[in-house]
């Protein structure tokens, strides 16, 4: 029984080390060119409705863009809700997820893989975004907490370990 359980341990600790070896190279959800403008300091920002904080940033463009895949992963979920419209959360490398909100459409489904560059949807202003400019939000989460990323003079600074700030690991090139 022991060694079952050791085995199992050593499976799951070789998991967590081969995800974290795997490399992020992340790229931008919207072409380059594409952009009509990011607003990086929307990030973490305070008051924001329901939410208290802005937990991503958001990335301006025409309605119907194409919003690609930053990294390859899996698509965890997809769906609506009142706050982020149509969404689609995405597992990637060192088990951080991708959140991508308001859009229009969406092309991927829930379990499917996606390569980085892929299409995975189409800007809009779906949710709480129904009146306001198209955009995509776009947000970083951890799975595992970076504590050194706590801040206790944020509004919600505990949950910071948990979030990304997308404008400092954003490429768009």
């Amino acid at each position: 029984m022991i060694k079952i359980v050791k085995r199992i341990f050593l499976i799951f600790l070789a998991f967590i080390v081969i995800g974290f070896l795997i490399p992020n190279n992340i790229a931008s959800p919207i072409a380059p060119n594409e952009i009509d403008k990011i607003d990086p300091k929307s990030f973490w920002y305070y008051p924001w409705g329901e939410s208290r904080v802005h937990k991503g940033i958001d990335i301006f463009c025409k309605k119907g863009t194409d919003i690609l895949s930053p990294v390859s992963g899996f698509i965890i979920e997809t769906g609506y809700s009142s706050n982020g419209g149509n969404f689609i959360y995405l597992l990637g490398p060192k088990f951080r997820t991708y959140y991508f909100a308001h859009m229009d459409t969406t092309f991927v489904s829930q379990y499917k893989y996606v390569s980085k560059g892929d299409i995975i949807g189409k800007v809009g202003n779906t949710g709480n975004a129904d009146e306001k400019p198209h955009h995509l939000h776009y947000a970083i989460e951890t799975v595992f907490p970076y504590v050194w990323l706590y801040d206790n003079k944020a509004v919600d600074g505990w949950k910071k370990i948990f979030y990304l700030d997308p404008s400092k690991t954003l490429k768009t090139d």
